[in-house]
């Protein structure tokens, strides 16, 4: 049982990934589209993009992806507290897909609970800092944060293929446990703000209770896809984003020259660019792989983390920065010791 009585340092204890098999590369999606070659990656920058296809449902990418954290932080499933699912879409309105997660892992009859986070992009985000809560005042020593995304559908291929061309597939889970301030991949400052004027620059309006299907079945198809005022929303960001960092950082205790690593959101490679160029971070300081995997929402940059981790860019004691922006509009980030 947790220990309530004492607080802990929240650590992150693993990470594990799950991408789809298949592969749709931006040429495969010009000549599907009638588009010159060489269209797609040239307005979104995105060359390739993970697709589900066969059995590859949101929530076996969830608990794939789950099982490899699990492994990786050496923790059995049934030594789990808690499970948030963070994602932007789910399998379904009701109910949330968390409880599917917890029966795809075999773990259905384990005493802990399971529910959703959604923050739209910065879920994982929002939920990491839940589960730190969760931690840090003994309620819990093991969080399973689990993120799964099919972004590739709902999208406007034909009205809009520079957002849509945007947008892959992917799964993302991390342990959050129990350590102590000696530890590698301490969970530092959780800052997020949110500028309600940009409600409407990223909408996927059908499906809530906005349009009532049984009585406005066409506006509700006619608004079943996802919809980006691409320019909107990156000038409220870009005006933002540099009093935010500063706030985050003052929060962290931190200097911007004290960061070795930022894990950005990947949400396209002009985003990447505008990090480097208006927040003041090196080019070889910020992890870039939208252009190989696309924007996978909330599975964004978890699976940056994993593959930045892979390729050995994150070495014990560097001082990270995971960053974000999410629907709404909203920035979000925090502070991680490797």
């Amino acid at each position: 049982m947790p220990n309530t009585e004492t607080a802990r340092v929240p650590v992150m204890g693993g990470i594990g990934v799950y991408l789809p098999r298949n592969i749709v590369s931006s040429r495969d999606l010009d000549a599907k589209l009638g588009l010159r070659p060489g269209w797609i990656e040239r307005n979104c920058g995105v060359f390739q993009r993970h697709v589900v296809s066969g059995d590859e449902t949101q929530e076996r990418m969830g608990a794939e992806a789950a099982r490899a954290a699990l492994r990786d932080a050496k923790t059995d499933g049934r030594d789990i507290d808690l499970l948030l699912f963070a994602a932007a879409v789910g399998r379904q309105p009701i109910p949330a897909t968390a409880p599917l997660i917890k029966q795809e892992l075999g773990l259905s009859d384990a005493p802990f609970p399971a529910y959703d986070v959604n923050a739209t992009c910065l879920s994982a985000l929002v939920a990491m800092d839940v589960a730190a809560m969760h931690i840090s005042t003994g309620r819990a020593r093991n969080v399973l944060v689990v993120a799964s995304e099919i972004a590739s559908r709902a999208l406007p291929w034909q009205s809009d293929p520079r957002t849509a061309g945007l947008f892959g597939d992917g799964a993302a889970a991390f342990v959050v446990r129990a350590g102590d301030d000696r530890e590698r991949r301490r969970i530092g400052a959780v800052h997020m703000e949110t500028y309600a004027e940009g409600y409407d620059f990223c909408e996927l309006r059908a499906g809530g209770t906005r349009y009532d299907f049984q009585h406005e079945r066409e506006a509700f198809t006619a608004n079943s896809e996802f919809a980006m005022q691409g320019m909107s929303l990156y000038r409220l960001s870009s005006e933002a984003a540099p009093g935010f960092i500063a706030r985050l950082l003052d929060k962290a205790g931190w200097r911007q020259g004290d960061v070795d690593l930022v894990v950005p959101h990947q949400a396209s490679p002009h985003a990447l660019a505008h990090i480097i160029k208006r927040c003041g971070f090196a080019a070889d300081h910020v992890v870039d792989f939208v252009a190989q995997i696309g924007n996978q929402v909330a599975a964004s940059w978890p699976i940056a983390f994993h593959m930045a981790r892979e390729q050995g860019r994150i070495e014990p004691g560097m001082k990270l920065l995971v960053l974000g922006t999410s629907a709404g509009v909203s920035l979000g980030g925090a502070a991680m010791v490797a």
